[in-house]
């Protein structure tokens, strides 16, 4: 029986053109604005409205030089248009004010909640996707391609609408106003479509190189900070800065290239633009000496033309910003298509943290509590990310329920790769993993993991106070719960000497608290969680003496009553164990009791336990 161990990997998108799949594709993105479509309605009219209205402004300033010359055909007075323009400019700032604030209401929320589903969905994907992408990129992704998004929906899609309106009304009307000269105006637009078609093809590649790059620095950045301890023991801070610097040049680099693409794109817009304005004036100068226009429709014209030139120029720049939008939005699709291991309650995002569990309790959709029988059958294993490496060679283990079976074995044998098999990190590749008769690949991710507690060899804390840490393991547990757990965890006496006892902040990764601390925390958080399967990954190695025997008086008492299985290459913490699995080169070599196992004097246990044992 074999199990699916790979992920799709996202991969950076090529340069391809902007064609009605892909922008099909990329308007999905929208659906996290469509709870605010009614709002995005009302925002599109008062945009249409005030664009409208905007349009008014060449005509009066044509018809203002006509009632200056004593003939206009309206019978207006410059005062009266005069007061017509103030409550006209009146009336379009309220319409713009609300406009804006409407679309800018929307663009927070609805980004608010791409970024929610973008967090869930990473949460939720299976350990390979994080083996297969670095953390920087996954961070980019959050943030610097969010924010281009954000962009487009605050700003640039707005205003790409707005140009839309801009450009056909003023086409139509100049085409009722002069039709001669609407038809050289509307010459240059071909010129202007052509370029712009090439141009948004190398500024869209160049952008997504951009975000790229970007991702890049955020990489270097992020493992320099969350290995700063190694960077600092190996004097490595020229080392590291160089290489940060060299991201940040790589991104420089592409970025000014970026920007000389948008510029070369603006004189090209610019100079057919001013072109063909200069075009038009000098052939309305030519219409007006011969008589064929007056000098108020000549203006109209002129400053139509030059509003039109403008709406052409801001479709070109807002064309490349919704491009670039286009390769961010690709980004983050990658992601959200990805499939998930474990589903998350809807509408998380919009609930506090202690309305999700009251509404989602960790013990919700569990049917019975697992007893514990765990069997390995013929498994076979290899990590997706090193397919040629065989870890685990046709592995059979039987664990009764309440048993407690050690692991042991010289390292790169397979013992960690067991206790992640065991934690659906991975799929196998050959054979089944059983737990109380059934294949753990049937059940539930969440509702199986929550019978299982791990306690690690390097304990990593939340960067919150003792208590939220403990809360891990049961988040709407009690006080005297919380108290109980770091009781038989032998936490509470040191805890209780903090001043702040149980709200003591223990700094990012714990660092505040020594090994021993740490290590009583994660038992506590265990024990509170309260398992049927309990995973120990050589949790006392990096103690020293005096630590450990507190943490192992911890961890026998967490052990009690439980299906236990310990990783150790301290041979004295399993003497005492049901059974021992000795693993080398990914097969069980012997198993046994501690006293079976060292009586085959041959045997890689008893040779293991010479070597830890021969100077006790």
């Amino acid at each position: 029986m074999s199990k699916d161990n790979t992920t799709s990997k996202p991969t950076t998108p090529e340069n391809k053109k902007l064609n009605l799949a892909q922008l099909r594709k990329a308007l999905k993105i929208f659906e996290f604005v469509r709870p605010y479509r009614w709002g995005i309605a009302v925002g599109l009219f008062l945009l249409f409205l005030s664009s409208m209205v905007f349009m008014v402004f060449p005509f009066l300033s044509g018809e203002l030089i006509n009632i200056a010359q004593g003939r206009s055909k309206y019978g207006v007075s410059l005062k009266q248009v005069g007061f017509f323009l103030m409550a006209v400019l009146i009336g379009q700032g309220f319409v713009s004010y609300y406009r804006v604030q409407l679309f800018a209401t929307i663009s927070e929320k609805g980004i608010a909640d791409v970024r929610k589903a973008l967090y869930s969905k990473i949460i939720t994907l299976p350990i390979v996707f994080f083996e297969k992408n670095r953390t920087g990129d996954l961070v980019s992704r959050l943030t610097a391609d969010v924010e281009k998004l954000y962009n487009a929906f605050s700003v640039t899609i707005a205003e790409f609408v707005r140009q839309i309106i801009v450009l056909i009304s003023g086409i139509i009307i100049l085409a009722v106003m002069a039709p001669k000269l609407s038809l050289v105006m509307l010459a240059t637009f071909p010129v202007i479509v052509i370029g712009a078609m090439f141009f948004g093809k190398k500024i869209k590649k160049l952008s997504q190189q951009r975000q790229e790059e970007l991702a890049q620095s955020n990489i270097v950045l992020n493992e320099t900070m969350t290995t700063i301890q190694v960077v600092k023991a190996f004097t490595n801070e020229l080392f590291e800065t160089l290489r940060y610097g060299k991201a940040v040049d790589n991104t420089v680099a592409v970025s000014l290239s970026f920007a000389r693409g948008r510029a070369l794109f603006t004189v090209f817009i610019v100079s057919v633009l001013f072109g063909g304005l200069f075009f038009v004036i000098w052939m309305g100068a030519w219409l007006l000496s011969k008589g064929d226009m007056d000098a108020g429709q000549l203006v109209s014209f002129v400053v139509y033309t030059a509003v039109i030139g403008g709406a052409i120029a801001g479709l070109g720049n807002f064309y490349t910003e919704l491009v670039g939008a286009i390769g961010a939005t690709e980004r983050i699709r990658e992601i959200l298509e990805e499939k998930s291991e474990v589903s998350m309650p809807i509408g998380v995002g919009g609930f506090s943290n202690r309305q999700v569990i009251q509404n989602h309790p960790p013990t919700k959709g569990i049917g019975k509590r697992l007893e514990g029988r765990i069997e390995f059958k013929d498994v076979h294993f290899n990590y997706p990310t090193r397919e040629d490496v065989k870890v685990l060679k046709g592995i059979n283990i039987s664990v009764a329920a309440g048993e407690k079976l050690a692991l042991v074995g010289p390292s790169g044998a397979g013992k960690s790769t067991v206790i992640q098999l065991l934690l659906k990190f991975y799929g196998v590749l050959d054979g089944d993993i059983t737990v109380d008769g059934q294949s753990i690949y049937s059940m539930d991710t969440t509702d199986y993991r929550r019978n299982i507690a791990l306690v690690p060899q390097e304990v990593l804390l939340f960067g919150g106070t003792i208590r939220e840490n403990i809360l891990y393991g049961k988040p709407d547990a009690t006080e005297p719960e919380i108290l109980e757990a770091a009781r038989q965890a032998n936490a509470l006496e040191f805890i209780e000497r903090f001043p702040d006892g149980l709200d003591t902040v223990v700094g990012e990764r714990g660092i505040k608290l020594s090994g021993g601390q740490r290590q009583r925390i994660a038992i506590a958080r265990a024990i509170l969680k309260d398992p049927a399967i309990l995973l120990l990954d050589e949790a006392t190695s990096s103690l020293d003496a005096e630590s450990e025997k507190v943490v192992q008086e911890a961890l026998d008492k967490l052990m009690e009553g439980r299906t236990s299985i310990i990783i150790a290459h301290r041979l004295a913490t399993v003497r005492n164990v049901d059974k021992i699995c000795v693993l080398d080169g990914g097969q069980i070599v012997e198993s046994g009791t501690h006293e079976e196992l060292s009586m085959i004097a041959d045997g890689l246990y008893n040779s293991l336990s010479k070597l830890q044992f021969q100077h006790v």
